[in-house]
């Protein structure tokens, strides 16, 4: 028995990690807005890799504010929440709330439905550079990279790589610091995230959901982040429609 326990999952995670060495999408960062990137990228039949260093996805959804787990949505986000069968109970005017563990939990069991595939534990320390293109990760276990112990990494290949990292912005500081090259913002580096102003920074977070360099993609805070824009605290529709333009943006460039 012991023998089975471990080899059948030593078997299976070598077998799942060498089937996404090459990927479509590279997703960094396991928050609301590259779940839903998941969901819908998985859904329509693109191979889809989730990197989440901590042990579980979900960002700071699960917290909802000051760890009371409720959170509020807005009206316009209400067609993803009822496509993912997602309960929510309206509060006032155009806002609803529900359970923030519910709709995490909920998150991640319709993406990984879809066939996305979930890498937790797990670090991207840089990208891969090629033909002045971001064209894949560079992957560490999480508590490497937190020791900063000297161990190499493996790579990952992929089409498109979403920074999803929230408010750190990591991969586009690391590809912006490390390759003299301009973003798509207005000085052409990391504008840096601005302090809390919720409607700016629902609208924002939207707006700023783009390509910021050629395979690169920013999506939830990572966006506003990259562009100069306004955090938003415990709202989450943005984040959510956020998501789900960044997948419509890169199945419409795959596409081509």
């Amino acid at each position: 028995m012991e023998q089975i326990v471990s080899v059948g999952i030593v078997d299976s995670y070598f077998k799942k990690l060498k089937e996404n060495l090459t990927v479509d999408v590279a997703i960094v960062g396991g928050g609301p807005s590259g779940m839903v990137a998941a969901y819908y990228l998985a859904r329509q039949g693109f191979k889809v890799s989730v990197y989440e260093r901590k042990l579980a996805p979900g960002g700071g959804m699960w917290g909802g504010a000051m760890m009371f787990n409720e959170i509020v949505i807005q009206k316009e986000a209400l067609p993803i929440l009822d496509e993912l069968n997602i309960s929510y109970k309206h509060y006032d005017k155009d806002y609803y709330t529900l359970d923030s563990v519910h709709a995490t939990s909920a998150l991640i069991y319709h993406a990984t439905q879809a066939g996305a595939t979930f890498f937790n534990c797990t670090s991207v320390e840089d990208v891969v550079f090629l033909d002045n293109k971001v064209s894949g990760v560079v992957l560490n276990w999480a508590p490497v990279h937190r020791e900063k112990m000297h161990v190499d990494p493996l790579v990952i290949m992929a089409k498109a790589v979403i920074d999803g990292t929230g408010h750190d912005c990591d991969i586009a500081r690391i590809l912006e610091r490390k390759n003299n090259i301009q973003l798509l913002t207005a000085s052409g580096k990391v504008e840096g995230e601005r302090s809390l102003s919720i409607d700016e920074a629902e609208r924002t977070t939207i707006e700023n959901t783009k390509e910021i360099y050629p395979g690169l993609y920013v999506s939830g805070m990572a966006s506003n982040g990259v562009s100069g824009g306004f955090r938003m605290g415990p709202i989450f529709g943005g984040m959510l429609l956020s998501g789900k333009k960044v997948a419509n943006l890169i199945a419409d460039n795959l596409n081509k």
